[in-house]
């Protein structure tokens, strides 16, 4: 393939980053203002922030689940927004909210009525588990206050950023991550005659913030009345033909992504038992700096998706794999470029978690400089994703990506956690380097085209 159709022009490139760089720049605020709160929890002790951090895990998982049916959703209100199919819009958007709700359900069971039992799970062999989970359950029985604002928020963010409205988004995460961040100052240490709360101060940071960025997206939602907009005097009707498309297509995603997140989950688990609180902390600590960087996959997946929906709705569907082949490549330097940035952000490590173990802080700081160097690999691999889904093509993920998990990733995760003694960091090491082979896969599976349909042609 030539250079030139490997590389669109500047211009392609800053169209598409006017998409991308608002939310990197709304996901790195949320990112450092996580930064600031592990900092001042670490203030509390290895246990302390392993129980936060075991619970967060748990949270993790909801947080995923809620924005993979965001997704799903978004594909067919991408390609509905550039066919400037108002009603198509609205459907999609209706998805998103009554699917969300359904999901708070596991989520109000594991908060409030099994919290101890499923946080058990994660500190499975490790040897101050009993203090770890005091400090979760403190931690997550608070957070089950989170659930309906922060589902209704990520349903009406997320249609904003289908559409290309990145700023609003922006700005909204700016006021309610400096809102937690005070709150956090306030409650966790008890400063300017608060109580100290500790980890529950923490928590009731996170609550006030969530319902604060929840208040504001309602007033823009009532106010502003985007296109997707639904409210009771629109007579609006669900089609349950366009419903049960989404959810075919949805189903795929949420298999997908429900399997990387209990892999992921289960990696934590398996690597939190080789230990005390120092690896949990350790580790946590790590994703909260990798999180600086890890950026990037937000913003690349959003603007492919944008790009590529838009312009498969719009009916261009030559021009969706010139556009396709651009940003893949394009993906790939900004990988090159992330590496770098994150090889930086390695020299927080003892800035931040000064006041961790010794131990904890070195493995923090391996892992972050061995994550700095999948980057390349990683977002190339989300480019891919974002074009395969944006086309309504949910089988890639499902069939490759899944099948490789199950079928190789997690036998070999758990036989290096029983016959082998190696550390967390090169166990994480070990199971990431399939995702060179996905990568592969998804390369030939892509040639094949399935993803290039305009779903507004086949639901109208």
């Amino acid at each position: 393939m030539k250079i030139r159709n490997l590389f669109g022009t500047g211009e392609f490139y800053k169209s598409a980053l006017k998409i991308a760089l608002p939310i990197m720049l709304q996901q790195l605020i949320q990112s450092l203002v996580s930064l600031i709160d592990n900092f001042m929890v670490s203030g509390l002790g290895d246990v302390s922030m392993s129980g936060v951090n075991v619970a967060g895990q748990v949270l993790f998982i909801f947080m995923v689940f809620t924005n993979t049916i965001c997704m799903s959703g978004g594909i067919f209100l991408t390609q509905f927004y550039g066919a400037k199919d108002k009603g198509g819009m609205q459907q999609a958007f209706m998805f998103k909210v009554i699917l969300g709700f359904l999901a708070l359900i596991p989520y109000f069971l594991v908060t409030v009525v099994f919290p101890r039992q499923v946080l058990s799970l994660m500190v499975i062999g490790n040897t101050q588990a009993s203090q770890i989970l005091d400090e979760g359950v403190k931690y997550i029985r608070i957070m089950f206050h989170v659930g309906i604002p922060m589902t209704i928020s990520a349903c009406i963010a997320s249609s904003l950023r289908d559409m290309g409205r990145v700023k609003l988004p922006l700005v909204v995460t700016i006021i309610a991550t400096l809102t937690n961040t005070v709150f956090n100052y306030l409650l966790i240490y008890g400063n300017f005659g608060f109580p100290a709360l500790g980890v529950e101060g923490a928590a009731y940071a996170t609550v006030i913030a969530r319902s604060s960025e929840f208040i504001i997206f309602a007033v823009v939602y009532f106010k502003i009345k985007p296109e997707y907009a639904v409210t009771i005097k629109s007579h609006f009707k669900l089609d349950g033909k366009l419903f049960w498309n989404i959810i075919k297509k949805g189903s795929l995603m949420l298999f997908c992504e429900m399997v990387w997140v209990l892999s992921e989950t289960l990696t934590t688990a398996i690597y939190n038992g080789r230990g005390g609180a120092d690896v949990v902390s350790g580790m946590a600590s790590s994703f909260a700096i990798a999180n600086l960087y890890f950026v990037a996959f937000g913003g690349i997946y959003s603007a492919t998706s944008v790009i590529i929906g838009k312009t498969l709705g719009e009916g261009n569907l030559e021009e969706a794999k010139i556009k396709k082949n651009w940003l893949l490549s394009g993906s790939l330097l900004f990988g090159c470029f992330m590496t770098v940035f994150g090889l930086g952000t390695s020299l927080l490590v003892p800035v931040v978690f000064g006041r961790l173990s010794a131990s904890a802080i070195g493995i923090c700081r391996r892992m972050v400089i061995m994550m700095s160097f999948f980057m390349p690999a990683w977002i190339y691999m989300n480019a891919q994703q974002a074009v395969a889904r944006a086309g309504g093509d949910t089988k890639m993920g499902a069939y490759s990506d899944a099948s490789i998990t199950i079928a190789i990733m997690l036998p070999m995760l758990l036989l290096l956690g029983k016959y082998t003694a190696i550390g967390p960091v090169m166990m994480y090491f070990c199971v990431k380097l399939l995702d060179f082979v996905k990568i592969v896969i998804f390369h030939f599976w892509m040639k094949k085209e399935r993803w290039l349909n305009n779903l507004t042609v086949n639901e109208n």
